[in-house]
């Protein structure tokens, strides 16, 4: 993924002025795809360099902000990003490496990482399932609502994984050094 289809997206579902878009991408976006509010306003220039943005004049008066919408030439482009066919990545993480040198090397004191992680693990997961309950409670939602519900549903599961996993390791870990 990209942050350029990322704000694409973002725009698509509401035009927004840069700061409005980076406080959005925080609360939606940015729990999957992370980017600096200075990245963000860089992308933005980019985006209407290319003529897949625009920037609309600010209403009169001080404080007003440039909002930005979708042209055709982004949308065609967002159009072609999601319909192309990608490989899935791979799993590329530094904590597992970590587990595997605990077994040459350990103990290390991995556990206290763990248990650090498990927390905010269980902290994100509350987040996400506050968001359901908030957003998607009704069984009637629209298609837009339906996709938006099934990327939380893939965050909330890898939360969960991620909390089992952890689990795991811990009683894994503290199995081992008695």
């Amino acid at each position: 993924m990209s942050l350029p289809h990322a704000l694409l997206t973002a725009l698509m579902e509401q035009p927004s002025s840069g700061s409005d878009l980076a406080g959005r991408f925080d609360r939606s976006i940015g729990y999957f795809w992370q980017a600096t509010h200075q990245q963000i306003y860089r992308e933005l220039g980019r985006l209407k360099v290319a003529g897949w943005v625009e920037s609309l004049a600010p209403e009169a008066g001080r404080g007003r902000k440039k909002v930005y919408q979708v042209l055709p030439a982004g949308r065609a482009e967002l159009e072609r990003w999601v319909a192309e066919d990608q490989a899935p990545k791979p799993l590329r993480d530094e904590f597992m490496v970590r587990l595997r040198a605990e077994a040459v090397v350990g103990p290390t004191g991995l556990a206290n990482d763990i248990r650090r992680r498990l927390e905010l693990h269980r902290q994100k997961l509350a987040v996400y399932r506050a968001i359901e309950e908030r957003d998607f409670a009704r069984e009637d939602l629209l298609r837009k609502a339906q996709l938006q519900h099934l990327v939380l549903g893939a965050g909330i599961l890898q939360e969960t994984m991620w909390i089992e996993f952890s689990e795991r390791a811990l009683a894994l870990l503290d199995h081992s050094n008695q």
